[in-house]
C-alpha cells in the first residue's frame, strides 16, 4: 500500500494528464466519473494531510477568499499591439508583404519572405509567467506596460497547466488569448436567463469580465478558454529560431495551441490563408476578427524591429465588422412554419459582416423585456456569416426622451416609445394568439388554416402516422401550396387529376396514384385524425388516449369548447397523462372557428373515422394499467408491431422511461433507455419476453 505522499504525487499526475487531454487534446481517455473519483481522492488526502497540498495541484485551481483589488504588475518585456492592415480584401496581404521585403531590402528576386499565419483571437490578452516549470503569476495586458495580476482567476481555467511538462527554462513568460466559446457562451447566457440575471453581449465581454472577478469562485463558474501565441520575458532557454517552431515547443509544454495555422511563402500564401479562414470563420468554435501575419524566422524579426512601439515583423489582416451601431424604425412580428411568432426589428440600413442589414430577430418577447428595447433606440446588431441578424444590445444613453410634467411647475424625462407588445391576434390568419406556460414563445392557434403554417401542417396530416397519404411528400406540398392548388387538408379531398397533370414534374399516372393515395385515406381511425390535426403537444399516443376517451370527436369538441375554461381543462384533464399544457393546447386549437370549420369540410368530402360510445372505448385486456416502454431493434418486430401488440392488450406504450413504467422491452443498441430503467428498477424484457408476457397474461 503506497504512502499518502506517494499516492498524492500518483494522483496529482493523472488527473494533470487527464485534465490535458480533456481540455486541450480534446480526446479524453476516462469518464467524468472517474476523474471525479480520483479529484475526490486528492482532495480527502490533501485534507488529511494539508502538508501535501502543493501549488499545482488540480485541487487548488479555485483560490479561496476573494481579493480586495487587483494588484499592479510591471511586464518585465512590454505587451505590445500590432498595427492593423486596413485593406480588409486581398490587397491587404500584398501591401503587407510589399511592406517587409522593403524593410528588409530585398531584390525584386529575392526568394519569397515565409510567414507564420495564424487567427487573431477575440478575446483578452494574458501574460502568464511560470518559474522552474511552475505558474506563478497571470497578469492582463493593461497599457502594455503595466497590467493587474489576475492569477486567482487564470488558476480556474483547465487548459492552463499549473505545471509545464518536460525540461521547462527557469523563466517562461507565454503570451496568449482568455477566450469563451460561442456554445459555451450561449449556454451562460441561458443560465443567466433562467436565474433572472443580466446576460452578455458577446464572449468577449463575458471571458474579460470573468477575468476581472474578485471572487475566483465566480470566475470558475465562467467557460473560459485559452491559446498561446507568443513568449514575454524567457530566461534559461534556447527558443527555436522560428516563430512556428516556437508554438510547437509551447504546445510540448502542455499549453494549449491553436491548430488552425500555417507556414506560408509570400503575398500569394498570406491570401491563401486570409480566403480560407474567410470561408471558416462562422463554422469556427469561437470568435475570431481577422487572421495575424508573422514574419517567420526571428532573425529576420530582429533584423526589422519595431517602429512607434508596433513590430514591423507582424501586423493583423482583419475581416468586415460582424457587430455595427443602428437605429431602431420599428417592431413588427413573423410567423414561422409552425405558428411560433417572433419579433423582428426593423432598422436602419447598416453595413454589417459583409451585407447590408436591414431586419434583426430579436427572439422573444422576454429577451425584448430584458433588453427593455423600444422603438428609436440605437443598438448593436450582430451578423456572422449565414447567421439571421440580432440585436445583442441596446446603447441606452442614446435612447430618444421627451419631457412629461409631473406637476404644473416640474417635469421629467421620460422614453418617447412605449414598449414593445406582442399581438392578441396573428397578423396573418387572425386567430388567437397563446402562450404556453413555461415557454418563451408566442403561437397561433391557427394551425389548419393559416397561411404561414399551411405546409407544415399539410404535410404532418398526410404524413405515415398521420393519415398516410402515399405519394404525397413535403415537396409535392410545397408545390400545391404554391400554386394555390391546396390552402387547407379538406383541399385535398377536392383534388382532380387535370388539374395535378399540369404540375411541374407530375405525370398522368403519378397524379392517378396521388389521387388513388388520397382516396385510401378517406377512411382512417379517430386517434389518426387526432393527431392528424397537428395540435400542439398532441402526439401519437395522446390522441389515442383522446380517442379511447371520448370515443367521438364531437364529443372532444363539445369538452374543450366549453364556455367556462376551468371546466373544460378539468374534463380534458381526466384523460389518462394529459396534463395542464396539453389540456389548454387542445382547448386553444379547437375553440379557433378556422379549425373547426376545416374539420366539418373533411366530413364534407367523404373523410370518415372510427367512432364508437365511450363505454365502448375502453380498453380490455391483459395489460390493462400496465406502461411499458420499447427501445433498441426487437429481432423480428418492427416498434409499430410491438406497439399495436401492447395496445390491443390494453396496454400503453409510451416514449421515456419513468417511475411509472412497469416494463421496458429492450433490443438491439438499447442505449440510455436501458440505464434509467435499470437506475429505477424497472422490470426489463427482451422480444421474446413481451410475447411470452402477453401469452401467460391471456391466460389468467
Amino acid at each position: 500500500m503506497s504512502l499518502p505522499n506517494q499516492r498524492a504525487a500518483e494522483l496529482r499526475e493523472l488527473l494533470c494528464r487527464y485534465g490535458h487531454e480533456y481540455y486541450v487534446l480534446d480526446t479524453p481517455s476516462v469518464t467524468d466519473a472517474e476523474y471525479d473519483r480520483l479529484f475526490h481522492e486528492l482532495e480527502a488526502l490533501e485534507a488529511t494531510h494539508p502538508e501535501l497540498k502543493t501549488p499545482d495541484s488540480p485541487t487548488q485551481r479555485v483560490g479561496g477568499r476573494p481579493v480586495a483589488a487587483f494588484v499592479p504588475v510591471q511586464h518585465a518585456v512590454p505587451m505590445l499591439s500590432i498595427r492593423t492592415e486596413t485593406d480588409a480584401g486581398p490587397a491587404g496581404a500584398e501591401h503587407y508583404d510589399a511592406k517587409v521585403r522593403r524593410d528588409l531590402g530585398l531584390p525584386a528576386d529575392a526568394p519569397a519572405v515565409v510567414y507564420a499565419a495564424e487567427l487573431k483571437f477575440d478575446g483578452l490578452a494574458i501574460s502568464l509567467r511560470y518559474e522552474h516549470g511552475l505558474l506563478v503569476r497571470a497578469a492582463t495586458r493593461g497599457n502594455g506596460e503595466t497590467g493587474e495580476e489576475v492569477t486567482q482567476n487564470i488558476r480556474t481555467i483547465g487548459q492552463i497547466p499549473l505545471r509545464l511538462t518536460g525540461q521547462a527554462p527557469a523563466v517562461l513568460e507565454v503570451r496568449g488569448e482568455v477566450y469563451m466559446r460561442r456554445d459555451a457562451f450561449d449556454a451562460l447566457n441561458a443560465r443567466q436567463r433562467e436565474l433572472g440575471e443580466k446576460t452578455f453581449v458577446n464572449p468577449r465581454n463575458a471571458a474579460a469580465g470573468a477575468v476581472r472577478q474578485l471572487d475566483s469562485k465566480i470566475a470558475a463558474k465562467r467557460p473560459l478558454r485559452f491559446f498561446a501565441y507568443g513568449l514575454g520575458e524567457v530566461v534559461g532557454w534556447e527558443i527555436p529560431p522560428t516563430h512556428s517552431g516556437m508554438l510547437d515547443a509551447l504546445g510540448a509544454f502542455g499549453l494549449p495551441v491553436c491548430s488552425e495555422r500555417i507556414v506560408a511563402e509570400g503575398a500569394v500564401g498570406l491570401i491563401a490563408f486570409h480566403a480560407s479562414i474567410a470561408a471558416k470563420r462562422d463554422s469556427l468554435p469561437f470568435d475570431i476578427d481577422g487572421v495575424v501575419y508573422k514574419v517567420n524566422s526571428r532573425e529576420l524579426q530582429q533584423q526589422l524591429g519595431f517602429v512607434s512601439r508596433e513590430p514591423r515583423w507582424a501586423v493583423a489582416h482583419k475581416y468586415p465588422a460582424q457587430e455595427m451601431l443602428t437605429t431602431v424604425e420599428a417592431i413588427d412580428v413573423q410567423v414561422g412554419r409552425t405558428g411560433t411568432i417572433t419579433p423582428v426589428a426593423r432598422l436602419a440600413p447598416v453595413f454589417v459582416g459583409g451585407v447590408t442589414v436591414t431586419n434583426a430577430t430579436l427572439h422573444n418577447i422576454d429577451r425584448i423585456r430584458q433588453l427593455d428595447l423600444r422603438v428609436g433606440d440605437t443598438v448593436i446588431v450582430r451578423r456572422a456569416g449565414d447567421v439571421i441578424p440580432e440585436v445583442v444590445d441596446v446603447v441606452l444613453d442614446r435612447r430618444p426622451m421627451q419631457e412629461e410634467a409631473v406637476d404644473l411647475i416640474e417635469t421629467r424625462q421620460v422614453p418617447k416609445y412605449a414598449p414593445f407588445e406582442m399581438p392578441s391576434n396573428c397578423p396573418v390568419c387572425g386567430s388567437h394568439v397563446v402562450r404556453e406556460e413555461g415557454e418563451a414563445a408566442y403561437r397561433c392557434t391557427g394551425g389548419l388554416v393559416c397561411t404561414a403554417q399551411r405546409k407544415q401542417a399539410l404535410w404532418h396530416f398526410a404524413s405515415r402516422r398521420a393519415m398516410d397519404i402515399e405519394g404525397l411528400g413535403d415537396k409535392l406540398v410545397d408545390q400545391l401550396v404554391d400554386v394555390g392548388l391546396v390552402r387547407t387538408p379538406a383541399d385535398l379531398y377536392r383534388l382532380g387529376i387535370l388539374k395535378l397533370a399540369e404540375l411541374d414534374r407530375m405525370a398522368e399516372k403519378s397524379a392517378a396514384n396521388l389521387l388513388a393515395g388520397i382516396d385510401k385515406s378517406r377512411t382512417t381511425t379517430l386517434a389518426r385524425l387526432i393527431f392528424a390535426l397537428g395540435i400542439r403537444n398532441v402526439g401519437e399516443t395522446t390522441a389515442k388516449d383522446l380517442a379511447r376517451f371520448f370515443g367521438k370527436l364531437d364529443a372532444l369538441i363539445d369538452a374543450a369548447c366549453r364556455e367556462d375554461e376551468l371546466a373544460a381543462l378539468a374534463v380534458l384533464q381526466s384523460v389518462p397523462d394529459v396534463g395542464p399544457v396539453v389540456a389548454q393546447s387542445i382547448r386553444d386549437f379547437l375553440q379557433e372557428p378556422h379549425n373547426r370549420e376545416v374539420i366539418e369540410q373533411l366530413r364534407a368530402n367523404g373523410v370518415s373515422w372510427s367512432e364508437f360510445e365511450p363505454s365502448e372505448a375502453v380498453p380490455m385486456g391483459p395489460l390493462l394499467g400496465k406502461t411499458l416502454v420499447i427501445t433498441g431493434t426487437l429481432p423480428t418486430l418492427s416498434r409499430d408491431d410491438a406497439k399495436a401488440l401492447i395496445e390491443a392488450a390494453g396496454g400503453k406504450a409510451a416514449g421515456s422511461v419513468s417511475k411509472k413504467t412497469d416494463y421496458l422491452v429492450a433490443g438491439e443498441a438499447a442505449g440510455s433507455k436501458l440505464d434509467k430503467a435499470q437506475e429505477l428498477g424497472v422490470r426489463i424484457l427482451d422480444e421474446a419476453g413481451l410475447l411470452a408476457l402477453l401469452a401467460t397474461q391471456s391466460e389468467q
